[in-house]
């Protein structure tokens, strides 16, 4: 999974798709960690369902709340050597399906506002 950075000034989230030689980033864009266990993540950790060329992303085990103030932000898949994502806002359902070229290697995240970044493994 590609990194995730996110801007400790302005709250930005951006995802590193290729790094350059030298290292001259600002130092207020922190790698967000990845969790995969822990108490949090049955409404947390993506689940992911594959049938044919469709994957669905799931968020937890059980519904993760879609609140103004805690909510899934962004999916991300990755399957072979591609990439899909599905942002939300409060009110939606933290699920996505997409249409992928390939199954070999699927792995997705999902980002919470409060709970931080959760990969499938």
């Amino acid at each position: 999974m590609a990194k995730i950075l996110k801007c400790e000034e302005c709250g930005s989230i951006i995802q590193v798709l290729a790094v350059g030689d030298e290292n001259t980033c600002n130092d207020h864009m922190l790698e967000i960690p990845v969790q995969t266990e822990g108490d949090k993540a049955p409404k947390h950790k993506p689940v992911v369902e594959i049938d044919g060329d469709k994957v669905t992303v799931k968020v937890g085990e059980v519904a993760h709340p879609m609140d103004d103030d805690h909510y899934i932000q962004f999916i991300v898949l990755e399957a072979g050597d591609e990439q899909y994502a599905k942002c939300f806002k409060p009110g939606d359902v933290a699920e996505a399906t997409f249409t992928v070229n390939s199954t070999d290697d699927v792995k997705a995240c999902a980002f919470c506002n409060l709970h931080g970044l959760w990969a499938s493994e």
